[in-house]
């Protein structure tokens, strides 16, 4: 006899048929979907609320829901009491460098470990992953000494973009994607280039990296939120108020500005990742999950 080949589940098709069964499959799945709203949504909506807020409001206990009177001039105090103009082109500036770096240096190096495959390449790759287990806090030390003083040049990086652009070149995650793609890619056009007399460089140029466009979206995305979020790496190498960055510049000036005007900042300082996120979110899932196919 042939076997029912179809998908098994916890529940049972014959007791989603049933009206019990019906009632608390639904009703588990309500629960869920609520719940995991509230958890991912709910510091989301304190934001975008507590920023049309009083001072008064946002501070009251218990908070309330919804603002009774909406302060739409917060924004404008936000933008102009903290130069968020300045700030947000700062974070531009870094994220740009960052994302120009991280395609360069990391596609070179994925690409290597992928189709060159160097004596020790194995043994390079599983170094560089090794180095994902290390908590990113225990690097924040020596990457601080050599930022102060660059090992033989004897420079200090402080206040220059490089401090934030060069630490995140060496990206074991985005190297380890980029090879998980590159190697789905078939050899046989590595073998077709190579027939022409294509050079590893415009095989890779011609070949390797018009295939690559979801997988180096996704790596553009990451870079540019990783600069954008981070917020005690810039606070350490960028201590010039002309230099700060979005995230600390609004630290810098939570102290003496209203909170209602500070969760105005957070909100505006949100939105372009937001909008990035919305505009690429299919390009994010295409680029994580074709990897994974061959031919």
């Amino acid at each position: 006899m042939a076997q029912d080949s179809g998908t098994r589940t916890l529940i049972s098709p014959a007791q989603l048929r049933r009206g019990r069964g019906r009632a608390i499959y639904w009703t588990l799945l309500v629960v869920t979907i609520i719940a995991f709203t509230l958890v991912f949504l709910g510091p989301l909506y304190w934001m975008v609320t507590g920023a049309l807020k009083s001072g008064q409001e946002i501070a009251q206990t218990p908070p309330s829901l919804f603002p009774q009177d909406p302060q739409w001039r917060n924004y404008t105090d936000a933008w102009n009491n903290l130069d968020l103009a300045k700030l947000l082109f700062n974070t531009f500036y870094y994220a740009a460098g960052a994302v120009l770096f991280q395609l360069v240096l990391d596609t070179a190096a994925a690409y290597s470990l992928s189709k060159l495959r160097p004596v020790l390449g194995n043994v390079i790759l599983g170094l560089m992953l090794a180095t994902l287990m290390i908590p990113a806090m225990v690097l924040i030390v020596p990457q601080y000494v050599t930022v102060i003083d660059l090992p033989i040049l004897n420079l200090s990086l402080l206040d220059s973009p490089f401090a934030i652009w060069l630490p995140l070149v060496a990206n074991a995650f985005n190297i380890f994607l980029l090879k998980r793609f590159f190697d789905s890619i078939p050899e046989e056009l590595m073998a077709a280039a190579l027939v022409d007399g294509a050079t590893p460089l415009r095989t890779l140029w011609s070949i390797i990296l018009p295939i690559s466009r979801p997988i180096l979206g996704v790596v553009s995305i990451f870079a540019v939120t990783a600069v954008w979020k981070d917020f005690l790496w810039p606070k350490l190498v960028m201590p010039s108020p002309e230099t700060r960055t979005v995230s600390v510049g609004i630290y810098a000036f939570a102290g003496g500005t209203p909170m209602n005007v500070v969760v105005a900042a957070s909100v505006i300082a949100a939105i372009p990742t937001v909008i990035l996120f919305l505009i690429f979110q299919r390009n994010i899932m295409s680029g994580l999950t074709t990897g994974g196919l061959k031919g």
